[in-house]
């Protein structure tokens, strides 16, 4: 009998480890709670942060800065329109850099007609003029201009910009018409090449919003009022300032 009770007991025991576990149900149930209060994480942009800035395709001029009461997001020819973002950023490139080459041009054009200290003072009359006079009165003079200029467009084209191989590509793939092998990096933000040796460039993103509208805005007005200039002189023949001081 107590041969029989020992089997009984074993059997009932060894029936006993494959019966299904309150325990283990319990820790499925509260695994499957805790996967239903995960949050999905937020889907990544689909363009870098750059200096505050994310494209967003959707907005006007893909959210960058320069919009500016009372015209707001003035684009009444639609340049704009329909372009992608790496369009839009092409575009603001070529905006930010003719406005800070204008806003040199107007300061030299008042400050070199009336203000001569090199060459002996005989660069003088219309700055139209005044390039020609320094080829011919100092030609080595003119040859360094000439090849600053062209280093000062070098680093900037390959700050920014993507080498023309793949540049191409992309726009043969994308069938980017226009852009003649033009591309901007990614990572690059339109016009922030890197030169601030005064360190005037603002760490807040708003505080660079902000900046970056100021510099447009001026470079704008500066672009017109440099091409007057230009026009002006070619008409009259006479400096900006003698032009005016003719008027009264």
């Amino acid at each position: 009998m107590k041969i029989s009770a020992l089997i009984i007991s074993a059997l009932a025991t060894s029936a006993a480890a494959f019966a299904p576990s309150r325990v283990v149900q319990t820790t499925r149930l509260n695994m499957a709670d805790a996967d239903a209060d995960v949050e999905e994480e937020p889907a990544k942009p689909a363009w870098p942060t750059i200096n505050g800035w994310t494209a967003d395709p959707d907005a006007f001029c893909a959210g960058l800065p320069g919009a500016l009461s009372p015209l707001g997001d003035f684009d009444p020819a639609g340049f704009t329109k329909d372009l992608s973002v790496q369009e839009i950023k092409r575009y603001r490139e070529a905006e930010v850099t003719h406005g800070r080459v204008s806003m040199l041009a107007v300061l030299g054009y008042l400050v070199g007609e009336n203000f001569h200290p090199l060459f002996n003072g005989s660069i003088t009359g219309p700055a139209n003029t005044h390039l020609a006079q320094v080829q011919e009165t100092a030609p080595f003079f003119f040859a360094f201009l000439v090849a600053a200029i062209a280093v000062s467009e070098t680093t900037r084209a390959s700050t920014g910009w993507v080498e023309p191989e793949e540049a191409l590509a992309y726009n043969a793939q994308n069938e980017v018409k226009g852009a003649f092998g033009a591309l901007l990096r990614d990572n690059y933000y339109p016009g922030d090449i890197g030169f601030d040796p005064l360190g005037l460039k603002p760490n807040d993103p708003a505080e660079f919003a902000t900046m970056q509208t100021k510099e447009l805005q001026n470079g704008r007005l500066a672009m017109i009022a440099a091409m007057g200039f230009i026009v002006q002189e070619q008409i009259s023949g006479d400096t900006i300032l003698g032009t005016l001081g003719s008027l009264f």
